[in-house]
């Protein structure tokens, strides 16, 4: 994997404005070559935003939302239309404002699903489902997504694998149930790192001076047991989206601009 990309904006707001002009852009030049793109979201307070500066955007009109694959990398085991849900606030900041495909945006399960209470049923559901979203060409335990966004924890955690969490050790599995999450709530499905490496493009945005520490971590040699976002890699791109606070710690030489 070649040296990550790391692109720096002033603030939390030109940040979150300068990943949905990207992610345009990208979703665009995609679907011009292939009619069909997929995405993986995330949560948290910058991806939250991202997703509604894409459903201002002008540009988003140029976007065949009806061509998306949606899935999501993490999410809080809870009813379905919680609000600490990823995918209920993805839903009312863009996936309720643009023209989707339902059946093709795939959300994680629900505490009151058909899975009950039982988060590794729901996880190997997920995982049941992106195997059957494989194609011939895709080689990994998931479809090779287009792109797949993570934001960061101020310990270096990405979706919901923890540093030394039993996710972090997983070898076989693209989805599992977690327990005792040291971020509530504590019960979670995610995305396995197996998984996220499988997409072309994995992007990582980041705001915040509390972030500073873990990003330099990351991308200064870490081991990913210790900082999971060291093992968040895509197999062609790995971009590094920051505002200026994440970015404080960061040595000139690592700085795309």
């Amino acid at each position: 994997m070649s040296r990550p990309d790391v692109v720096v904006h002033a603030t939390a707001e030109m940040l979150a404005a300068a990943a949905a002009a990207r992610l345009v852009a990208r979703i665009v030049d995609i679907q011009t070559a292939s009619w069909s793109a997929s995405l993986v979201l995330t949560g948290g307070g910058i991806g939250t935003a991202v997703l509604r500066e894409l459903a201002n955007t002008q540009a988003a009109t140029a976007v065949d939302w009806r061509g998306l694959d949606i899935y999501w990398g993490d999410e809080r085991f809870l009813p379905s239309g919680h609000p600490e849900r990823n995918e209920t606030q993805a839903r009312e900041a863009l996936l309720d404002r643009v023209d989707v495909d339902p059946a093709r945006v795939y959300p994680m399960g629900t505490s009151d699903g058909p899975w009950g209470d039982d988060p590794d049923a729901a996880a190997q559901a997920y995982e049941d489902l992106l195997q059957s979203r494989r194609r011939p060409e895709d080689h990994g335990l998931a479809p090779s997504f287009d792109i797949c966004c993570l934001g960061l924890g101020e310990e270096g955690h990405v979706a919901s694998v923890f540093p030394g969490s039993p996710a972090i050790y997983e070898t076989e599995r693209a989805v599992i149930g977690v327990r005792g999450s040291p971020k509530p709530p504590p019960t979670r499905i995610t995305m396995t790192l197996l998984a996220i490496r499988c997409a072309a493009e994995v992007w990582l945005i980041v705001s915040g001076p509390e972030k500073a520490a873990a990003v330099a971590m990351a991308l200064g040699g870490a081991g990913e047991v210790q900082v999971p976002a060291a093992g968040a890699t895509g197999r062609r791109r790995t971009l590094w989206l920051l505002d200026r606070a994440a970015a404080a710690k960061l040595p000139p030489e690592l700085l795309t601009r």
